[in-house]
């Protein structure tokens, strides 16, 4: 089996999470993170920008390249710190904890239940394609989903993992057929591929349509860092996570490729121009695949595609808060695992409750991604660089240092693009971007405010003991 059920316990003597999963678990983690409904709505567009289907593969090759050289510096974080919390606990090593406290005071309060509610809400979407729902139908199924991907997970990393397994392997079966069967079943025109290597006439100038085409491919291709987070439930993380980053990104980069050429061989210029909505040219690309009841079928995929992308988050997102609350820098009951199902069950209804409240609440969940897109981006920088800070720290003391295949290469290859996708993004969007940055900022005297309460309740709770004595340092 992938996973061994076991308990592991802190040097506390409190229950903690045990390294029970395997190298199927953790590309299945990079797989669901990856995969989500964007490979059904970016080919599209990218289509029509770039105007070559050359083009297209030339920039899914560049972002999966770029992505494998981030991948290979996480790896050798996850290596040298094979702890849970991932991004987290890299900023901290190299940094210092109030800049991990930054990390996770966005990522806890916006950004993970943001990406749950949309998650959720896009899920409920695509159900209504097969049974009509009305206004609040679509809420109740988007946090029924949640609800019962947060039960998975709380029943412990077992059960959560093999739940995560299975659905990232029917991504990638589903996925695989659409590409093969696309072509087999013979109902599309190889002239839709015409012309291959130079740009269709009507396409967007070069260089506005690689960069357009560069976003939305790093767009389709983001999350896989997330899988960083559950370093500590991993065996022998040294090994089993830079391989798993490796081959997950490596099957996603391929599937996306084969899936696009797919959809352009089915569908013609003519209506690929005709509908700028992209849901409208997934459903023409179903409807040639499947015939009449092309839409429904092609929404059951994407139902499937979505469900395992909300499996991952729901078991990733909370190994965040869970890692705070282990070195005092949130409250204690975010660390609570429990000891018969070896999950952070508190920190995971936090989760699920937050994400369910944005359902709720808001009209589009989507909004709270496009706010927080930039600064959520921007940590990745300092996560990447930190390969570079804690490599010269441990020259500096003697120490063995960091090991990344292709160093520095492979870092830079990830860090240019994405600084260049978070300088275009701020661009077009500066309003929402400095709105996410005022966030980030109102984090700096929480991250005062918070362990300061944390030391007080604690001190209160265990008069017996010195006030902190089992703390870290102020940050």
């Amino acid at each position: 089996m992938d996973d061994e059920a076991q308990t592991a316990w802190t040097d506390a003597g409190q229950p903690g999470l045990a390294r029970r999963l395997g190298l199927a678990t953790a590309t299945a983690m990079v797989v669901g993170e990856v995969i989500g409904v964007g490979i059904f709505l970016t080919p599209a567009e990218m289509a029509r920008t770039l105007g070559s289907p050359a083009w297209l593969i030339g920039v899914w090759l560049v972002m999966g390249a770029s992505a494998l050289g981030g991948a290979l510096a996480f790896g050798g974080l996850a290596a040298r710190y094979p702890e849970a919390g991932g991004i987290y606990i890299y900023l901290r090593e190299a940094y210092g904890p109030r800049v991990g406290f930054l990390y996770g005071w966005v990522s806890m309060l916006v950004t993970d239940p943001g990406l749950t509610a949309f998650l959720g809400a896009g899920m409920a979407a695509y159900v209504a394609h097969l049974v009509p729902l009305p206004g609040w139908g679509l809420k109740a199924v988007a946090v029924a989903a949640i609800v019962a991907m947060a039960a998975v997970n709380m029943l412990g990393a077992s059960i959560g993992s093999g739940v995560l397994r299975i659905l990232a392997g029917l991504k990638i079966g589903l996925l695989a057929f659409l590409a093969v069967w696309g072509f087999a079943s013979g109902r599309g025109d190889w002239s839709n591929l015409e012309p291959f290597w130079s740009q269709r006439p009507g396409s967007a100038a070069p260089l506005p349509a690689i960069g357009m085409g560069l976003i939305l491919a790093f767009i389709s291709l983001a999350g896989w860092w997330d899988a960083s987070r559950i370093s500590g439930e991993v065996r022998d993380p040294e090994r089993t996570m830079p391989r798993a980053f490796l081959l997950g990104l490596s099957i996603v980069t391929a599937l996306y490729i084969g899936v696009s050429l797919a959809f352009l061989y089915l569908v013609s210029p003519a209506n690929l121009s005709a509908n700028p909505n992209d849901e409208a040219f997934a459903a023409m690309a179903g409807q040639s695949l499947f015939g009449r009841r092309g839409e429904m079928a092609f929404a059951a995929v994407v139902v499937i595609s979505v469900a395992g992308s909300l499996a991952a988050v729901l078991m990733a997102f909370p190994r965040v808060y869970y890692a705070m609350a282990r070195d005092g820098l949130f409250f204690a009951s975010y660390a609570a695992v429990d000891p018969g199902r070896g999950a952070p069950v508190r920190a995971t209804i936090v989760q699920a409750v937050l994400g369910s409240a944005l359902v709720l609440l808001l009209d589009s969940p989507a909004r709270i991604i496009a706010y927080f897109m930039v600064p959520t981006l921007a940590f990745l920088v300092p996560a990447v660089a930190a390969v570079f800070v804690l490599r010269r720290r441990s020259a500096r003391r003697g120490e063995p240092g960091i090991v990344v295949p292709g160093y520095p290469v492979a870092p830079l290859a990830f860090l240019i693009p994405v600084t260049l996708v978070i300088v275009l993004q701020a661009a077009r969007e500066p309003g929402t971007a400095a709105f996410g940055a005022g966030l980030v900022a109102a984090g700096l005297p929480a991250s005062l405010l918070v362990p300061a309460l944390r030391r007080r309740m604690d001190s209160e709770q265990n008069q017996s003991s010195e006030p902190g004595s089992d703390l870290p340092g102020e940050i």
